[in-house]
């Protein structure tokens, strides 16, 4: 197993060498070379082409052994024949780790797993940390570091994506971006040579910049070893993932991409269960739950609903009986205890959900947000908005704040309909680490997976 302190030299190295760079645009060596150079003043970056004796302005040269002093890391983006070659001479000049971006191995077939098992016995038998092949690279936005070719660096924050796809993990970064939903680590893994899933979130489980780590996996080679160190880590951090390949044409989708087994998705579904970790089925559940985790406690199961439009919150409800959410039930004299004022008089129906009627101002979201939160059996709370013509969102926005300040081991999740006529309101929310969601269902399975009972 890699050591914590081994992949340290590759998340945050101080000196780099790119073999392959390029200022040509377009290329797999540009981006690497114009990504490393933005965070020079921070490390050394070496160019390696012997074909150009200048890169980006940069002095040259002709092989990793022509540089002088110690290597951290060495990222290779150059065809695959001539991988091997310069492996070796990361050997000869005992570098730190080692990144093969380029393909054409394990991903190819028989042959190409023959050299890809060759370049990672030697890299083993030296004990030198092999990130790839076949992969997009990796990123520490704490430190601006950024070895991939990647078209644009993430945002810094709390959430480390640990991807066997480069393509999506480009994508997600840009909508990730647009979101301000910021990440701390960034990898690319590849073909799994050496390093694994496994020994990335071993890493991740120390590091004091993540809070919460989302996997997207095609195969897991060592199901075993990746069992016994999930379920570790998922009692100090959330992991939540994602699995491709669940239909027999996208195993074989996997096998051709990056050389992965992808194997029955149910065996998955229950060794993630097992091992603590939320499974989801779409990308945008992931990062919606991501934030919901961010931002707010996990809980037991038994969530309450205030909404001001009966028919958001009988939708909400069915959301809830899809998820396996309990509603607990809660008397109108549990409610009427909190509301001294007689605030709720107008709302005919007090229970689990509370319809506040189209109607209500701020001061009905005040009682009726209280009066739930104050009940034991509420472990977490959906607030819905929907707005109407006297609709005052950003003061309801306000009030959500300050109940959260009363009940700060409650979870709460809201969900403020519409567009424009909210934006105000939910920007204030979300600064104040209360998340919002523009639909129903993405807001139920946030908080679904905030419940604790529904994944230990």
């Amino acid at each position: 197993m890699v050591t914590i302190k081994a992949l340290d030299k590759i998340f945050n190295p101080s000196s780099v060498a790119i073999v392959g760079a390029s200022d040509e645009k377009g290329t797999v060596g540009f981006g690497l070379a114009s990504n490393l150079l933005k965070g020079a003043k921070k490390r050394n970056i070496y160019l390696v082409n012997p074909f150009d004796k200048e890169v980006f302005e940069r002095q040259t040269y002709g092989s990793i052994t022509e540089i002088k002093g110690k290597l951290d890391l060495v990222v290779i983006a150059v065809p695959a024949k001539i991988v091997l070659q310069i492996v070796k001479d990361c050997i000869n000049k005992k570098v730190g780790g080692v990144i093969i971006v380029s393909a054409g191995f394990g991903e190819l077939g028989e042959e190409g797993k023959k050299k890809e098992e060759e370049i990672s016995q030697l890299l083993q038998d030296a004990k030198i940390p092999l990130i790839g092949p076949n992969c997009l690279g990796v990123l520490n936005s704490q430190i601006d570091f950024n070895a991939s070719f990647a078209p644009i660096s993430p945002i810094k924050g709390n959430i480390a994506f640990l991807s066997q796809s480069g393509a999506l993990l480009n994508s997600l970064m840009d909508a990730m971006n647009a979101q301000d939903l910021g990440f701390s680590k960034l990898v690319s893994y590849g073909n799994e040579a050496d390093i694994d899933l496994s020994d990335f979130l071993l890493y991740l489980s120390e590091d004091k910049d993540t809070k919460v780590i989302c996997l997207y996996v095609e195969g897991i080679k060592d199901g075993h070893k990746f069992m016994e160190i999930a379920s570790e880590v998922s009692k100090k951090k959330p992991i939540i993932a994602i699995k491709s390949g669940r239909s027999s044409a996208g195993q074989k989708a996997a096998a051709t991409h990056t050389g992965s087994i992808a194997g029955d998705y149910q065996v998955y579904e229950t060794a993630f269960k097992q091992s603590g970790v939320i499974l989801v089925e779409t990308l945008e559940e992931m990062f919606d739950s991501a934030k919901a985790l961010l931002m707010q406690p996990r809980c037991a199961n038994g969530i309450g609903i205030v909404t001001n439009g009966g028919g958001a919150g009988v939708l909400a409800v069915d959301y809830c009986d899809m998820e396996k959410i309990i509603l607990p039930e809660i008397d109108e004299s549990d409610v009427k205890r909190i509301d001294k004022k007689g605030i709720l008089n107008a709302v005919p129906i007090k229970r689990n959900p509370l319809d506040l009627i189209g109607d209500a101002l701020p001061d009905r979201y005040s009682v009726g947000i209280n009066a739930f939160l104050a009940q034991e059996k509420i472990h977490g709370l959906i607030v819905i908005e929907t707005t109407q013509i006297m609709t005052e969102p950003l003061q309801n926005a306000k009030i959500i704040i300050e109940m959260k300040k009363l009940y700060p081991k409650k979870p709460i999740v809201c969900c403020f309909l519409g567009g424009e006529l909210v934006l105000e309101a939910t920007k204030l929310l979300e600064k104040n680490h209360i998340p919002n969601y523009s639909d129903l269902r993405r807001a139920v399975k946030s908080i679904k997976n905030l419940i604790k009972n529904n994944h230990e």
